[in-house]
């Protein structure tokens, strides 16, 4: 096959193309826009490779679009580019709509006139699949809310949308896309909800590589209020492979909730990583003297947890990395990489962007 991924310069979305041009035969064009959080670099492995094409272009530019699809002419498409920091969103919520919202329908749109142009075999193979977050579904009920004895609540594929964020009120407006093109326009489209991804290449801003990378620096480690909040931690390369299963194997019109069985309070993920490099970069005192509680985020959802007994069911599919493995591999991954965070850091992969690809737009 020949897969068009949106966002794969991102950390997700270059998972999913590293995964496939090393693991599987098929062909990639990478759709990037290459914004603050897209990183050629995080594809440095793969980008020689003869299965692999980039196109930098915004999912907002519908012809830019339509000139992608009919040079390229994919087989399936895997649509991961969006806006995703949630301390960003209510900071800046524009940027969320635009990507979020008016991109996914650029795309849709985009994709639905490229699907009519096919013959019918091509037609009634080709897939588009979106890529969404368990945070459209808002939260659970915290363990400290729960009686004794009483199981705990987890998110399943029909868990009512009630979404906290500008930035979760954004992906469920595009779920809720995706779904009316397929239920109005026919288009053959798949979505997928995960929990809180984490591994290697990780742009830091998020918890983990910002606890990694401040704890290094002997900078503050900062934690939203209490530090009870929980979330359900997948390991990156896990959910490539979840997705690669989905766009290949998943069911037209079907919802596919990925997670990797690790709830875990932000208190409790910061503490192991202080363990792990008060273990392998030791020092006069601990890292978690670092630690720092600050005040807690407007509108913070306390718990999410995937129930992803449907992937495990239909798709075979089960989490590889526990959250002990994966989090070893993820601190070791950037004490080996500091070439890569340094330039991200620094600002010189932005340079390098500009002298080779000119100004974005």
């Amino acid at each position: 096959m020949k897969i068009l991924v949106t966002g794969g310069a991102g950390f997700i979305g270059s998972a999913v193309v590293r995964h496939i041009i090393r693991d599987t035969q098929d062909a990639v064009i990478n759709l990037d826009k290459l914004t603050y959080a897209g990183n050629l670099e995080s594809l440095a492995d793969v980008s020689t490779s003869e299965r692999y094409v980039f196109e930098q272009v915004d999912i907002c530019n519908r012809a830019e679009l339509d000139r992608v699809f009919a040079l390229h002419q994919p087989d399936a498409m895997m649509h991961l580019a969006a806006e995703s920091h949630v301390d960003r969103s209510i900071t800046g919520p524009a940027d969320f709509i635009e990507t979020n919202i008016v991109g996914t329908y650029m795309l849709l749109e985009a994709a639905r006139a490229y699907w009519n142009g096919l013959d019918e075999v091509r037609k009634a193979a080709f897939r588009f699949h979106h890529i969404s977050t368990d945070e459209v579904y808002g939260d659970l009920p915290h363990p400290d809310e729960v009686a004794v004895g009483e199981p705990l609540p987890l998110f399943t594929e029909t868990t009512p949308y009630a979404p906290s964020s500008p930035y979760s009120a954004s992906k469920a407006s595009s779920d809720h896309l995706v779904r009316a093109w397929r239920r109005t326009y026919g288009l053959p489209t798949i979505v997928t909800n995960c929990s809180n991804n984490y591994g290697p290449y990780h742009f830091p801003e998020k918890l983990i590589p910002l606890v990694i990378l401040n704890a290094l620096d002997g900078k503050p480690l900062p934690v939203y209020g209490k530090g009870d909040q929980i979330r359900d931690w997948l390991y990156v390369e896990d959910h490539a492979r979840a997705l690669y299963k989905v766009v290949t194997t998943g069911v037209v019109g079907e919802t596919y909730n990925i997670g990797g069985h690790n709830e875990k309070q932000n208190l409790e993920v910061v503490h192991t990583i202080c363990d792990l490099l008060d273990e392998m970069v030791p020092k006069a005192s601990s890292y978690r003297d670092q630690i720092t509680y600050v005040a807690d985020r407007p509108g913070h959802d306390r718990r999410y947890a995937i129930d992803a007994s449907k992937m495990s069911a239909e798709l075979d599919w089960q989490p590889q990395e526990t959250f002990e493995s994966g989090i070893r591999k993820t601190v070791q991954w950037y004490l080996d990489n500091q070439q890569w965070v340094n330039n991200v850091k620094s600002g010189a992969y932005q340079s390098w962007i500009e002298q080779n690809y000119g100004e974005r737009t």
